[in-house]
């Protein structure tokens, strides 16, 4: 668990150091479209290890939990930055660029939710676990309804 928490750590410094660089780096549209997409693959596959303990469809394990809690709360950080001025498309509706103030709202609310369930994953505590999923859920929910097409 030690040697786990350790490898997380590194990868969150060299994610966090790489992130200030990366939107220089999308030379086209395409670049940006694939980056946010993968970030989001992965946010989704952790989550959904998540709402199989949490739905009873999976066997609760603290450790597994609290890892893929730690996963999501890191990765929710990333894909914003390829969403800026040229990166249109995918499956981003325009609202992301025209009403950009509601569209970076909320995913400051999804980031803080994940924190909150990253943190009651950490705690080990699955009644809170469940709540925080639950709100975490809702807000993806949100920014899915609102900002991905269809």
């Amino acid at each position: 668990m030690k040697l786990q928490k350790i490898i997380l750590a590194s990868t969150a410094a060299v994610l966090a150091i790489s992130t200030g660089f990366a939107f220089a780096q999308f030379q086209k549209p395409e670049d940006a479209i694939k980056y946010r997409q993968s970030a989001f693959t992965v946010m989704a596959n952790s989550f959904g290890k998540i709402a199989a303990v949490v739905k009873g469809e999976a066997p609760y394990n603290k450790d597994d939990v609290a890892k893929n809690a730690a996963i999501v709360a890191m990765i929710s950080t990333l894909p914003w930055q390829a969403f800026g001025p040229g990166t249109e498309g995918g499956k981003a509706q325009s609202d992301v660029w025209s009403d950009n103030a509601k569209f970076k709202a909320a995913s400051e609310k999804m980031q803080l939710a994940v924190a909150d369930l990253n943190k009651a994953a950490q705690s080990g505590d699955l009644e809170n676990i469940k709540k925080s999923f639950s709100a975490a859920g809702a807000t993806c929910k949100g920014c899915h309804d609102d900002f991905k097409k269809k």
